[in-house]
C-alpha cells in the first residue's frame, strides 16, 4: 500500500509522471518513559485476551502468504487496539481489587469517621486494619508506577511516574512511621485513594486511546475469513489463463490469506469485498462509508476500484484482486493511524516538560516548607506533616490525562471523518495555518479532460493531426493522454503504431511513429518513422519553436475561456493546437468561502498558463496564484510564501507534488480508496474531497482549545495546592490538609476527562452555499 498514489497531475505542461516521490516514513517518534516500561510494571501473566505490550507487533502478525494468516478468527486484527487493551485490563483490574482493599482503609480512618459522622466497630487487632490494607494496595497498585518512574530516572529526566513514584511513596513511609511514631495524622487513607485515583486515571487514559484505536481495527474485522475465487479455464489455482480465455464460472471457497494479485473473486450481494481491486463484470452500489466516511452507497460498474472490507449492495459483483495483505487500503489505514499514535504533538512535549518541572518545583517546594516551618517552630512531626503533603498533592495525575485523552478522541474523530493523522504535530499546526495552498487538478477541478476544440496548420487534417496525438499518447496514463486517446476513439480514427515512447517531465512527451502506409492526410507522404511530440508552452520553449499566427490566436482565445491548450510537433515542426477542458468542482467554492472565514489566505498552484489559472483564480476567489510552475519547481512556491514568515499548507495528490507537500509546514494529501497511504504526506484525506481540509482547521483549533482548557485546570491544582499545603497562608488560619488536597486533585482529574469527552461535540459541518453554476476551466 506505501507506494499506491494518484498518477494525476495538474500540470498543463503535461507532466508525466515517471517515479514516485514518497518522502518515507523514518521519523523516530518518541514514547513517553512511563508507557515504554507499563509492560515492566505488569509482574503477572497477561491478561485472557492475550494483549501483552511486549508481544505487540505492530500489526505484523499477519505471517500468511500474503501477510493476512491473520484473518481466521480475526486473529490478527487486534495489533493495534491489543497493545492499549492489555494496558486497559491491567489498570482495570488493579483499580477493581485495590478500590475493594481500600474500602476498610476508609471505613476505619478517623479523619473520615469524623467528617462524615459515622463509626464502625472496633475489636482487637481493628488499629492493624489501616497499615496492613494500606500496604497491600501500595504492593499491587502502587509498585508498578515506581517501575515505570525507573526509565525517567536512568534519563535523568524526571516526569508524570517520578512525581506520582514520589507522592505515594513519601505518603507510604511516613504512614508507616505513624504506626510507630505518634504523628498528627497518618496518610492512609490519603495513600490508598491517591493510587486507587492514579490507577483509574490510566485505566481512563487505555481505554480512550484503546478506543481511538479500535475505531480503525474494527474496519479490518469487517474483512471477511474467506472468499469465492473464480476458477478460470485452464487454472485450477484460479489465475487468470495468460491467453486470455474466459472464465468458467466454477468457485471455490479460500480463505482470504490464500489469495493472489490477479485472482478473479465473485462478490455476492450483501457480503463484504475480500481484497483491494478492480471490478471486471456487474453493477452494484457498495458501502464504502467505514473508509471513507461517505454515507452515500457508491456505485460500481466494470473498471471502477473496489476496497477490501466494504459492503456490496443488492448486485454481483467480479472483481479482480489487485492488492491483498499488508498492502490493502485497511492495512494501510492501521499502519498510518499508529504513526499518529506513536507521534506527539508539541502540546504533549510540553504537558511532559510541566511535569519534570513540577517535580523540581515540588521538591523545592518541600525544602522551603521545611526550612520556614523549621525556623518558625523549631522541627517537629508538625514540619514533617507539612512537607508530606506538600510531595503527595505535587502529584499531577490531571497533567498526565489532559493531553493523550484529547488526542487520542481527536485521532478518532479524525478517522471517522476521513482525515487519517500521520503526525500530531501537524494536526496541531493546522490551526495555525495563515496560507494553504492547492493543486489545481483533481483538487479544485474535476480532473477529466475532455478535447473541446483543436487547430492545425495548413495542409494538415484534424483527424490526422488527432491520431498523431494518440500515437504519441499510447503509452501514457496521464488525464490529458486519456482525453485525448478518448477524442480519437470517439471519431473512430485509425491510431498508426508509436515506439521509444519518452515521459519529459513537466513538459510532455514524446515517441517515434510509424507514419507508413497511414492514410491520415498530408502527414503520412514521408513515410518512416516520425519524431512527434505533445505537449503545453514548455515544451514549445525547450523545443524552441514559434507557435503560428493563427495558433496563437487560437491558443489566446483558448485562454480566455480557461482552457488548457497543448500542441503538437512532428519533425520540430508545429502541426496542431488542442484545447482541453476542465470542471470546477463545487466544492472548492464553499472550501475557498470556508477558508476566507477562518481568516486563512488560499493559493492556487498549477503548472497551466496564467491566463487560464487566472480564469480559475476568479471564480473561486483564489487570492495568490502560482502559474505555469514546473514540478520539481513547486516546492519553491510553498518556500516563497514561508519567506514571507507565513505557516503554510500544501494540499496535492502526494506523488507530482511531494516535495511541496514535504517543504510544507502541513502537507496534505487528497485521495480516495486506495491512495490513502501517501507517505509525503502529514495528513491524508480519504475522500476526494478538499471540504475536508476545512475540516481538518476547524478540528485542530478545536482540539488545542481543549488541549489549553485541560492544561490550565491539571496545571491549576497544582499552582494552588503546593503553596497552600505549604503554609503560605497559615498565619491567617488558613491550612490544606492532606486530605482536601487528594479531593482536589481527584475533582481536576474528572474535570479534564469530562471536558476531552466534550470534544466529541465540534461541529465539523460546513455552512451551505448558494448554489454556483460550474463552468468549463483548464486542467
Amino acid at each position: 500500500m506505501d507506494d499506491e498514489s494518484r498518477s494525476s497531475s495538474d500540470e498543463t505542461d503535461h507532466t508525466h509522471h515517471g517515479e514516485n516521490a514518497h518522502r518515507g516514513c523514518d521519523e523516530s517518534h518518541a514514547e513517553r518513559p512511563g508507557e515504554k516500561s507499563i509492560s515492566q510494571a505488569e509482574a503477572e501473566p497477561p491478561p485472557p485476551d492475550g494483549a501483552d505490550h511486549g508481544a505487540h507487533s505492530q500489526h505484523e502478525g499477519h505471517d500468511g502468504p500474503n501477510g493476512h494468516d491473520g484473518h481466521d478468527g480475526h486473529d490478527g486484527h487486534d495489533g493495534h487496539g491489543g497493545m492499549h487493551a492489555g494496558h486497559e485490563q491491567l489498570f482495570r483490574r488493579r483499580f477493581f481489587v485495590s478500590t475493594a482493599l481500600s474500602i476498610p482503609v476508609l471505613l476505619y480512618s478517623e479523619t473520615l469517621q469524623e467528617w462524615l459522622g459515622f463509626s464502625v466497630p472496633a475489636f482487637p487487632g481493628s488499629e492493624w486494619i489501616n497499615p496492613v490494607f494500606a500496604v497491600v494496595v501500595f504492593a499491587y497498585g502502587g509498585v508498578p508506577f515506581l517501575r515505570m518512574a525507573v526509565p525517567e530516572l536512568n534519563d535523568r529526566a524526571p516526569g508524570m511516574m517520578t512525581l506520582i513514584s514520589m507522592a505515594i511513596s513519601v505518603a507510604f513511609v511516613y504512614s508507616l512511621a505513624s504506626v510507630f511514631f505518634p504523628t498528627q495524622s497518618a496518610f492512609f487513607w490519603e495513600l490508598v485513594t491517591l493510587i486507587d485515583i492514579m490507577l483509574l486515571g490510566h485505566w481512563i487514559e487505555m481505554r480512550s486511546v484503546r478506543r481511538a484505536s479500535s475505531a480503525v481495527d474494527e474496519l479490518a474485522k469487517l474483512m471477511p475469513d474467506t472468499a469465492e475465487r473464480i476458477i478460470e479455464d485452464g487454472d485450477s489455482a484460479g489465475r487468470s489463463p495468460a491467453d486470455g480465455r474466459t472464465q468458467s464460472g466454477d468457485t471455490e471457497e479460500v480463505p482470504v490469506s490464500e489469495l493472489s494479485e490477479g485472482d478473479l473473486v465473485l462478490v455476492r450481494p450483501g457480503a463484504s469485498v475480500p481484497a483491494d481491486g478492480v471490478v471486471e463484470a456487474g453493477d452494484s452500489d457498495v458501502e464504502e462509508s467505514m473508509i471513507t466516511g461517505e454515507s452515500k452507497p457508491v456505485s460500481k460498474e466494470p473498471g471502477d476500484e473496489v476496497i477490501g472490507g466494504t459492503i456490496n449492495g443488492d448486485g454481483s459483483l467480479r472483481v479482480r484482486v489487485g492488492a491483498t495483505g499488508e498492502e490493502t487500503t485497511l492495512a494501510g489505514i492501521m499502519r498510518l493511524v499508529e504513526e499518529a499514535q506513536q507521534s506527539k504533538s508539541k502540546t504533549q512535549v510540553l504537558a511532559d516538560r510541566a511535569a519534570g518541572w513540577l517535580f523540581y518545583v515540588a521538591v523545592a517546594a518541600a525544602g522551603v516548607t521545611a526550612i520556614a516551618w523549621t525556623v518558625a517552630i523549631s522541627f517537629n512531626a508538625t514540619v514533617i506533616e507539612r512537607v508530606v503533603t506538600v510531595l503527595v498533592i505535587a502529584c499531577p495525575h490531571a497533567l498526565g490525562l489532559a493531553i493523550p485523552l484529547v488526542v487520542a478522541i481527536n485521532t478518532s474523530l479524525a478517522a471517522r471523518n476521513g482525515m487519517l493523522v500521520r503526525d500530531r504535530i501537524a494536526m496541531e499546526e493546522a490551526r495555525n495555518l495563515d496560507a494553504i495552498i492547492f493543486d489545481k487538478t483533481g483538487t479544485l477541478t474535476e480532473g477529466e479532460h475532455g478535447v473541446v476544440d483543436m487547430a492545425t496548420v495548413d495542409g494538415v487534417a484534424e483527424d490526422a493531426a488527432l491520431a498523431l496525438a494518440a500515437a504519441v499518447e499510447s503509452d501514457s496514463e496521464h488525464m490529458i493522454a486519456r482525453a485525448i486517446r478518448e477524442a480519437a476513439e470517439e471519431r473512430d480514427l485509425t491510431v498508426p503504431d508509436a515506439t521509444g515512447f519518452e515521459a519529459i517531465k513537466g513538459r510532455g512527451v514524446r515517441a517515434t511513429v510509424d507514419v507508413s502506409g497511414f492514410a491520415g492526410g498530408p502527414l503520412d507522404e514521408s513515410g518512416g518513422g516520425d519524431e512527434v511530440y505533445v505537449g503545453g508552452p514548455n515544451l514549445l520553449t525547450q523545443l524552441d519553436r514559434e507557435v503560428p499566427d493563427h495558433l496563437r490566436q487560437f491558443a489566446d482565445e483558448a485562454g480566455q475561456n480557461a482552457h488548457t491548450v497543448v500542441y503538437l510537433v512532428r519533425e520540430g515542426e508545429l502541426v496542431a493546437a488542442f484545447a482541453m477542458a476542465d470542471v470546477v468542482r463545487e466544492e472548492s467554492y464553499r472550501v475557498v468561502d470556508a477558508l476566507h472565514d477562518l481568516g486563512i489566505e488560499v493559493a492556487m498552484l498549477t503548472g497551466d498558463s496564467r491566463d487560464v489559472a487566472a480564469a480559475v483564480a476568479d471564480e473561486l476567489g483564489i487570492d495568490t496564484v502560482f502559474a505555469e510552475v514546473l514540478p520539481e519547481d513547486k516546492d519553491k512556491k510553498v518556500q516563497e510564501l514561508q519567506d514571507q514568515g507565513k505557516l503554510v499548507g500544501m494540499v496535492g495528490d502526494g506523488v507530482n507534488d511531494a516535495p511541496a507537500l514535504t517543504r510544507a509546514d502541513v502537507g496534505i494529501a487528497i485521495g480516495s480508496g486506495t491512495d490513502v497511504a501517501v507517505q509525503s504526506a502529514d495528513v491524508i484525506l480519504v475522500q476526494n474531497n478538499p471540504m475536508d481540509v476545512v475540516r481538518l482547521v476547524k478540528l485542530s483549533k478545536a482540539s488545542y482549545r481543549k488541549m489549553q482548557e485541560n492544561i490550565v485546570w491539571a496545571a491549576g491544582y497544582n499552582v494552588f495546592a503546593i503553596p497552600l499545603a505549604a503554609g503560605v497562608l497559615a498565619p491567617i488560619g488558613i491550612l490544606l490538609s492532606p486530605a482536601i488536597g487528594a479531593l482536589l486533585m481527584s475533582l481536576s482529574t474528572v474535570i479534564v476527562a469530562v471536558n476531552a469527552q466534550l470534544l466529541r461535540r465540534v461541529d465539523l459541518s460546513l455552512p451551505d452555499r448558494p448554489e454556483a453554476t460550474p463552468r468549463n476551466v483548464d486542467g
